[in-house]
């Protein structure tokens, strides 16, 4: 993959550079507090401005991690599908409530139903990773031939366990419709 050199436009002209700007300049800061301030202000800005443009997903705010088509790609296959992965945390949650249970009613039959549902939440989750697994590669190797498709695979497998309304960046596709290529 090369990237492109240069900028891809022309440098602007002093005089076309200062006639695009706009408002008054803001007064120099007084004292190394008002300066120091100022910053964190701007930096505070700048970060609510990045949140907010990654959580539209918009391409230029997203991290390197999320940058790319081929991880726009994994994205989609993973949204596409519904995922097991997103389970495991409410079947930990029984599992923890039936040990109390258990363990204060004396009743070791509610632990042992709610283990069994854990232990085959695991494994439906090994098949679902699996075929998501493969889905993936087949996305990123018709998308990048000659790419190791490892990293992707495991982007892929961790969005597939996040819950859908947390994922940023945000699903541009619902489950059940086929992904964008």
């Amino acid at each position: 993959m090369t990237t492109p050199t240069g900028k891809g436009r022309p440098t602007p002209k002093r005089s076309e550079a200062q006639g695009r700007r706009t408002g008054p300049v803001a007064p120099p800061p007084q004292t190394r507090k008002e300066a120091a301030q100022r910053q964190r202000e701007a930096a505070a800005a700048s970060r609510t401005r990045i949140k907010e443009g990654a959580a539209r997903g918009e391409d230029r705010y997203l991290a390197p991690r999320d940058a790319g088509p081929v991880r726009a790609a994994v994205r989609d296959v993973v949204d596409s599908r519904r995922n097991v992965g997103v389970l495991l945390l409410p079947l930990a949650v029984i599992l923890v409530v039936a040990q109390v249970t258990a363990s204060a009613t004396g009743n070791l039959r509610i632990f042992d139903l709610a283990l069994l549902l854990w232990l085959s939440g695991l494994l439906v989750l090994a098949v679902d990773l699996v075929v998501t697994a493969v889905a993936i590669r087949g996305v990123a190797r018709e998308l990048a031939p000659g790419e190791r498709t490892g990293r992707h695979i495991g982007y892929g497998l961790l969005r597939s366990t996040v819950i859908r309304r947390f994922r940023l960046p945000p699903a541009r596709v619902s489950p059940g419709r086929a992904a964008k290529t």
